[in-house]
């Protein structure tokens, strides 16, 4: 249904940026990947994600603070394969802080990254999708842009403006066959949580199934992490045919998190 389509997703040389490309290569898409990591081991997932599903896929290595290395890696995606069809902006910084003690450099880093990389991104593809007639933007927000935490003001503060982001392209480019919508994910097993979760498990001397239950606890009532890869299902629905009139929304999978 995607087949022929060029998916560029940021942040996604691990966690759900990765499970997303994985997912879209296998219905056909071309991608371009993005984000920063092991040389080795990204090249090694471009090549088995390429091999695997029969597309064409590269790596740009842009950091997404810097506008001029966003525009440059629009270029490259351009210059490769003509346009872009769907935009994933999924790449976050997160630091942990209370405001008082919170480094503004780090506050700057978080808005240039969580939030402004979305808004490069988009104005710099949507020209070509207006075009075409076709276009699909997905921004990964998170369970806190639809409520608060402490010591996240950066996470919590661009997490909720990018819903705000996706209600006004999804409004701009409602009369097209353009779609813009937020999914707001639960807790789920990236490097970051895996870790906490290590040393959570370490303290309190469990087991992982039980330490999970634990950990989850306050958080998701499911007790368990949301799947990277059902998110990433999510993703290609939207992208799909069956996708066309769902934009401007904000979708929770998160466990019943936001319902609690």
């Amino acid at each position: 249904m995607l087949k022929g389509k060029t998916a560029l997703v940021t942040g996604s040389t691990q966690g759900l940026g990765l499970a997303t490309i994985e997912r879209l290569a296998s219905h056909g898409c071309n991608i371009v990947m993005n984000g920063l990591g092991n040389a080795d081991a990204i090249e090694a997932n471009r090549r088995r994600i390429a091999e695997t599903n029969g597309v064409r896929v590269l790596h740009h290595g842009a950091d997404l603070s810097k506008p001029a290395e966003i525009i440059s890696l629009i270029e490259v995606a351009l210059a490769e394969f003509g346009g872009v069809d769907i935009l994933v902006n999924n790449a976050v910084v997160r630091h942990f802080a209370p405001i008082e003690d919170f480094k503004p450099e780090d506050w700057d880093r978080a808005l240039a990254v969580n939030l402004s990389s979305a808004f490069h991104t988009t104005r710099l593809v949507l020209p070509g999708m207006r075009r075409r007639d076709f276009g699909r933007i997905v921004n990964i927000s998170s369970i806190f842009g639809l409520r608060a935490a402490i010591n996240r003001v950066d996470y919590v503060t661009t997490k909720t403006a990018l819903i705000g982001f996706t209600r006004a392209v999804a409004l701009e480019t409602a009369a097209q066959n353009i779609t813009c919508n937020a999914i707001c994910p639960g807790s789920s097993p990236t490097p970051a949580i895996e870790q906490r979760l290590a040393d959570f498990m370490a303290r309190e001397k469990l087991p992982r199934d039980e330490a999970v239950k634990a950990f989850m606890g306050s958080r998701q009532p499911s007790g368990r992490f949301v799947s990277p890869e059902r998110v990433a299902g999510l993703i290609a629905f939207l992208c799909g045919p069956d996708g066309a009139d769902t934009t401007g929304s904000a979708i929770s999978v998160d466990g019943g998190w936001s319902a609690s």
